[in-house]
């Protein structure tokens, strides 16, 4: 009875739309993603819904990628069916949720991209001096300089340079907090700016980076002005400030092969999230286990 289980996802499109309120874009994964499933249904002649197990479902979501489906998107398949099911006992069609121990193929995580040395240099070489680009070198030098995040970034006050000390204070994730060392080149920007910004500042914000208007930059302002200075300076690509984060733990681990160094510094609770980061292989980690544990040595 295919026309059931047609019912059936018809009956539970409507539970999306009216209890749900999914976006117009989720309802279209949704119903993609279960007509799949009812076309695989009919291939293997299931016309009664209480005869779908995990079998069943398993063989879909690997026929799903063995067609093509990235893992991502079977991930989403998956979820698409696993809430279907979960409608379906709730409703009294099914018993058991056949879906709700089967798992997607692995999806490989993304590496970050990085700016070499040289684009870098060219991106941070502005010669304007008005009190805004001032500000804007600073912020990318010290992006740069101490692999903040943006959130970091827009959330520093006065309070949290050091300058003498070469060093910054930043709340990270979690309200960690974490102290930093800053180049020199970052330090120099740095001053050059903080003496523009008595100009700017408006009322008693401790906001290190501000706009225009006085006040405290947003993430959005910063990702502009970034956007902005790349074309200005000719690097032919899109760059977002989280790029000098990546870019900071690229070069750095390169020169210091120091992992849980870069980790350190990063902020990350994970050294594994330290290894997307920087493009680490197992190899690499293998070869600085061998190399540094008592019991890894070889004779």
């Amino acid at each position: 009875m295919l026309s059931s289980i047609a019912d059936w996802l018809a009956r539970f499109r409507r539970h999306l739309a009216t209890e749900r309120r999914l976006s117009p874009h989720t309802d279209s994964n949704y119903a993609r993603d279960l007509t799949a499933l009812a076309r695989y249904c009919e291939k293997e002649c299931i016309t009664d819904l209480a005869r779908l197990d995990s079998q069943h479902v398993r063989l879909f979501a690997a026929r799903s990628h063995a067609a093509g489906l990235a893992p991502r998107s079977v991930q989403r398949r998956l979820s698409a069916v696993r809430s279907f099911c979960n409608f379906l006992v709730r409703e009294g069609a099914i018993t058991a949720n056949p879906a709700l121990d089967v798992k997607a193929p692995r999806a490989g995580r993304r590496l970050p991209a990085s700016l070499d040395p040289d684009r870098v240099t060219q991106l941070l070489n502005i010669t304007a001096t008005d009190p805004l680009a001032l500000r804007d070198r600073a912020l990318m030098e010290l992006a740069y300089s101490s692999g903040l995040r943006l959130a970091e970034m827009v959330g520093l006050d006065i309070g949290d340079l050091y300058l003498t000390d070469r060093t910054v204070r930043v709340h990270g994730k979690g309200g960690k907090t974490r102290i930093l060392p800053v180049g020199r080149p970052a330090l120099a920007a740095l001053s050059a700016w903080l003496a523009a910004r008595a100009g700017l500042v408006k009322g008693a914000t401790q906001a290190v980076f501000i706009g225009r208007n006085g006040r405290r930059m947003g993430a959005r302002a910063v990702q502009l002005r970034v956007a902005y200075w790349a074309r200005r300076q000719g690097l032919g690509i899109h760059v977002h400030p989280h790029l000098f984060r990546h870019s900071f733990a690229t070069h750095l681990l390169e020169s210091s092969r120091d992992l849980r160094g870069v980790q350190e510094l990063l902020g990350h609770a994970d050294i594994s999230t330290t290894q997307v980061y920087t493009h680490l292989d197992f190899q690499h980690l293998a070869r600085i286990y061998d190399a540094a544990h008592p019991r890894a040595r070889r004779k």
